[in-house]
């Protein structure tokens, strides 16, 4: 049987979450060799920096975009795919080769905006990255009318959505000097963006720890990019919210720049890290908390959306029945209407809500952590045994391949039927 020619269009090159998630995928593809001939399509995320390593990945990243540029040269500019995977918001989904494969991060919010049903319904198959953001994405419809004939309609989605999460990868580490001055120190990686609701986060950390000197919040944090010039604007930023919330003995720190995945397990596990915070409104997956919780860091998070997945455990009740447990310290929360200046035309719709975190509920969690770190502790041990037995790469590779060839199926058998 001869290979399939696969198209992957993804901001793999990117340092984005859609860019991890690009790379994910072309490693799942790679793990089939046998079945796919990889081209590649490299597209931009917003303003986000590329990466720069220069690993074997890069190499075969490089070699593929060679070799799909010299294959639309020798077919006059209309290369012929078999199957085209898009990594990307539905927007941009197209129809690109006779079977189509959509993957996206998902929804962190309620609602999915019509154009993902459009979008979604000229896909084959579509494969997000959690229960969450799948039953978000089948459950919406919308009612309408013809805008020709007046008649009723409605908009939902016909296709079939499958969950893949990221697969864990190896806790290797290298030589780090954090210079932290304090033991205690919770942990949070996020973009300066509205829905990582930072200032939140850090007005509950200095409020709660205000007079205690030995306990920081460490924020990998950035606005768009890891230049200088980001790192002045969100050095700028944190200081300006900090200096309204007055004196206060707690530290808080900012990392800024492109970390290594190397580097990122090396403070996941360091000793003076303790656990890891969110006060996210809401998350399609939540990749900064899966890798701490199968680093063994005890999390901190909202009791909603994405990263449940990974923060609630099966586990044997007494009577013998299986029930998900929470592994974490849970944040309460209220659903409310997106802010304005949060909506996105075609992605957050305007009655979309998302998590509003109950200040007092995350002042309370980070405490309980601080005071009871030992039972914590426990509980993120079993829960990253967990996640490393269930999150293994073959498992995740094999579940990615197997929906990209049940696409290729179903597309035969609707055509055989035709």
């Amino acid at each position: 049987m001869s290979k399939k020619k696969v198209i992957l269009r993804s901001p793999l090159l990117t340092q984005s979450g859609y860019g991890e998630h690009g790379r994910f995928v072309l490693r799942a593809l790679r793990s089939r060799e046998d079945l796919f001939d990889v081209y590649l399509h490299a597209t931009n995320w917003g303003q986000t920096s590329w990466k720069w390593e220069n690993n074997e990945e890069r190499d075969f990243i490089d070699q593929c975009l060679q070799k799909t540029m010299q294959y639309s040269h020798e077919s006059a500019g209309k290369p012929e795919f078999d199957i085209a995977v898009q990594v990307t918001i539905p927007n941009e989904w197209d129809l690109l080769a006779p079977v189509n494969v959509g993957i996206t991060a998902g929804i962190e919010t309620t609602k999915a905006a019509p154009v993902w049903l459009e979008r979604g319904n000229y896909m084959d198959r579509i494969v997000t990255v959690s229960n969450h953001s799948k039953n978000t994405y089948a459950n919406a419809k919308y009612e309408g009318s013809n805008k020709m004939t007046k008649e009723p309609m409605s908009l939902s989605l016909q296709t079939d959505i499958d969950v893949v999460g990221y697969p864990v990868k190896s806790l290797e580490k290298c030589e780090m000097d954090l210079n932290l001055t304090t033991d205690f120190n919770f942990f949070a990686v996020q973009m300066l963006a509205p829905r990582k609701n930072t200032n939140q986060l850090i007005q509950a950390f200095v409020e709660q720890f205000r007079d205690n000197e030995n306990v920081g919040l460490v924020l990998k944090a950035n606005i768009m990019k890891n230049c200088i010039y980001d790192r002045r604007a969100s050095t700028n930023q944190l200081t300006g919210f900090l200096n309204t919330l007055g004196e206060h003995k707690c530290k808080v720190y900012l990392l800024h720049g492109h970390l290594t995945d190397q580097e990122l397990n090396t403070i996941y596990t360091h000793p003076k890290i303790k656990a890891y915070v969110t006060t996210t409104h809401g998350e399609g997956f939540g990749l900064p908390l899966y890798e701490a919780a199968y680093n063994g860091l005890p999390v901190v998070a909202p009791d909603w959306s994405g990263h449940l997945d990974f923060l609630y455990k099966p586990t044997k009740q007494k009577k013998g029945k299986i029930k998900n447990k929470a592994m974490f310290s849970k944040i309460s929360y209220t659903l409310g209407l997106v802010p304005e200046h949060a909506k996105w035309e075609g992605v957050i719709e305007p009655d979309s809500k998302w998590a509003y975190p109950e200040l007092g509920s995350v002042k309370m969690a980070m405490e309980e952590v601080y005071k009871d770190h030992g039972r914590f502790k426990k509980q993120a041990k079993q829960l990253q045994e967990w996640i490393l037995e269930e999150f293994t790469e073959e498992k995740q590779y094999s579940k990615l391949v197997d929906s990209i060839l049940l696409a290729e199926k179903n597309k035969e058998n609707n055509n055989e039927r035709v």
